[in-house]
């Protein structure tokens, strides 16, 4: 070697010893950090003493497989008496025992973690530990205890009102147990609907590790089964969910049963790559159940590559392994496989030994009592479950029967209340309705007496009896049967609510002709009305332009001097809901009127304009809009009173049509 050589290796040596350095100062100082850190979140626990799981695993979830630091948990938890911190201590060392094959231990530490739950009532600890214990038992292939302690931890979980995750997560945990022990049994549809239910659960929650649980024990399924492509469909699903955790024993579970599945399809090349890789990681991970099972499959592999040595020698080690651990199941497989192989390489003694030990093992993990008894605390939990279900719907029917009875109750009392309150609205309608019919026969009432005053009718008839005495006898029948129709037509209107309009202007007609008769036909009267104006489909009430014209007569023209005397009525529409009419005379006006009438010894007393208002309001009640009535007076160009305009504003659509 050259000197430049031995210079370069020198250096690379330092370099990587610095290196080596390096690396042991950082990890010393990451393990400080860490340290630190667990001695400050274990006094901030036990200070606070949670008794939440959900609290306590997101503190102390990156330590649970620490069992220095659990323990540590645990003695000081049972230091300050808090129960529930040392029974997650002990459920996590259980869970660290059971993965490294120590079962005893597991046991002892779970069933201590469960005594801890139940003297502190803590439901989430109880279940979890339960189901721990059955998981262990199951690992050492005792079935009826491992199904005693799922089945207890699925009623309690199943008791809880509002299930926590952790609850719904161990009832899937539950259920997929169950699964597996009826696949013991052979039970391949039962497995699966139990499958099914657990893998609902975990879909809700999300839980990835779940969901690589059940695919696993589905493609099991299918595989003992003989399906073998959907068994592997499965498998190859549970280790896509297991590559997205990280779980290297994931992966271990999921290559040993692809490599199983493998070698049924003669696929061995596959088979062996794929098992050698599962070995490899459980010889990292120290877990001796899948370690034991990874040589054992291995073996299976080689076998049937006619690596007959290299098979022998992993079948063995796997043997010793599953001897020294109590792994009853993989006892049985590794000799079966065992007398394949000796009988395959023609030593029948030592095949015949082999086949034998497995069968009698076998025997002993399920024989018929061992299967009788799980099939009937099976067949028991299902009843107990459909009693439970039926308990259930039983009490929610007489929870809807009492809801239905209230229900019907409160119907009754409602409907004679609504039939009480209908009574009372009627009678008060009725009565409000009897009292309006009474204010409107009062009204016509006076409204007649109005319009047919004594006054009236003695000075209508002096003036046909003057018509008569100067032998006027064309005049004094003209104007009698004026009078005859005028009055015929007072008394027809009085028996209706309102007329048309045609027919009440026909009606202020005739009261002018025999008016005018007084005043010697000396005012002139003319009526107007627009084009677009149908006054016979236009209801008005009876004679309500009378009083108005009255006035005009009596107070604006009665006492002009000059014979210039006009009253001119209009009839139009400014608006499709109204029609409005104006009375519009040339007489002293209002202001003038008033003072004539205050000097008079005997004062005409008019109440026709107030009943007017009331009747127009009294009728507008069956319309969409009110009546309106305004009263102006008009001046000439100086000031000086030229007359008196009356304008009423009618409405004429019905609420009745508006509504339709």
């Amino acid at each position: 070697m050259s000197r430049l050589q031995i210079i370069i290796l020198a250096k690379l040596k330092s370099i990587g010893v610095f290196t080596c350095c390096l690396a042991l100062c950082l990890n010393l100082e990451a393990q400080d950090n860490l340290e630190s850190s667990f001695a400050s979140q274990l006094e901030t626990v036990t200070t606070t003493m949670p008794r939440d799981f959900k609290i306590l695993d997101s503190v102390f979830s990156k330590f649970e497989r620490d069992t220095i630091k659990m323990n540590a948990l645990a003695r000081k938890s049972r230091d300050l008496n808090y129960s529930e911190g040392e029974s997650f201590a002990l459920n996590n060392l259980g869970v660290f025992y059971r993965n490294n094959s120590l079962y005893e231990k597991a046991i002892k530490s779970h069933t201590k973690a469960n005594a801890l739950a139940i003297e502190t009532d803590n439901l989430e600890l109880r279940v979890i530990n339960l189901n721990n214990i059955g998981v262990v038992y199951r690992r050492m292939d005792l079935v009826k205890p491992a199904l005693d302690f799922h089945t207890k931890a699925l009623d309690i979980a199943r008791s809880v009102a509002n299930p926590s995750k952790e609850i719904k997560y161990n009832i899937a945990v539950s259920q997929n147990s169950m699964g597996n022990i009826y696949l013991v049994l052979e039970q391949y549809e039962l497995a699966m609907r139990q499958f099914q239910k657990s893998l609902i659960v975990e879909k809700e929650a999300d839980n990835k590790l779940g969901l690589a649980i059940n695919y696993q024990n589905i493609g099991f399924a299918y595989e003992a089964q003989g399906e073998l492509d959907n068994a592997l469909r499965n498998y190859r699903r549970s280790l896509d969910y297991n590559n997205q955790i990280d779980s290297e024993l994931g992966r271990v579970i999921c290559f040993n049963s692809i490599g199983k599945v493998y070698i049924q399809q003669e696929q061995f090349i596959g088979a062996k790559d794929i098992i050698q890789k599962a070995l490899e990681k459980a010889l990292l991970i120290g877990d001796q159940f899948y370690t034991a099972s990874s040589y054992i499959n291995l073996g299976w592999a080689q076998k049937h590559l006619e690596l007959n040595d290299l098979s022998e020698t992993n079948l063995k080690i796997g043997l010793d392994l599953a001897k020294t651990y109590g792994l009853k199941s993989s006892i049985v497989e590794a000799q079966k496989h065992l007398s394949e192989l000796y009988e395959q390489t023609n030593k029948p003694n030592l095949a015949l030994n082999a086949y034998r030990e497995a069968v009698d093992l076998e025997k002993t993990i399920s024989n018929d009592r061992n299967l009788r008894y799980v099939n009937d605390v099976i067949i028991q939990y299902e009843n107990e479950a459909k009693n439970n279900q039926i308990k259930a719907l039983a009490d929610e029917n007489e929870l809807v029967k009492s809801r239905l009875e209230r229900n019907k109750k409160l119907f009754w009392y409602s409907m004679l209340a609504l039939a009480i309150i209908g009574a009372i609205m009627v009678a008060l309608y009725r009565t409000r309705q009897l009292q309006q019919e009474k204010q409107i026969l009062t009204l016509e009432q006076d409204m007649l007496r109005s319009q047919m005053n004594p006054h009236f009718i003695f000075n209508s008839l002096n003036s046909i009896k003057l018509y008569i005495i100067n032998n006027e006898k064309e005049n004094a029948v003209y104007y009698l049967n004026k009078f005859s129709k005028f009055i015929r037509k007072i008394l027809v209107s009085s028996t209706e609510k309102d007329i048309s309009l045609e027919n009440e202007l026909d009606t202020m007609k005739l009261y002018m002709n025999i008016e005018n008769i007084r005043f010697s036909n000396a005012i002139q009267f003319d009526i107007h009305i627009e084009d677009t104006i149908n006054t016979a489909s236009i209801k008005v009430p009876s004679m309500i332009l009378q009083p108005f014209i009255e006035n005009a007569l009596w107070h604006g023209l009665s006492s002009k001097k000059d014979d210039d005397k006009k009253i001119t009525l209009n009839v139009f529409q400014t608006n499709e809901d109204f029609v409005t009419i104006s009375i519009e005379d040339n007489g002293i006006g209002r202001v003038r009127s008033t003072k004539i009438n205050s000097d008079k010894l005997l004062k005409r007393k008019s109440v026709g304009i107030s009943l007017t208002k009331a009747r127009l309001a009294n009728f507008s009640k069956d319309y969409s809009g009110d009546y309106s009535l305004r009263i102006e007076d008009l001046y000439d160009a100086n000031q000086n009173p030229t007359g008196t305009k009356v304008i009423v504003e009618i409405p004429i659509n019905s609420i009745a049509l508006r509504t339709a």
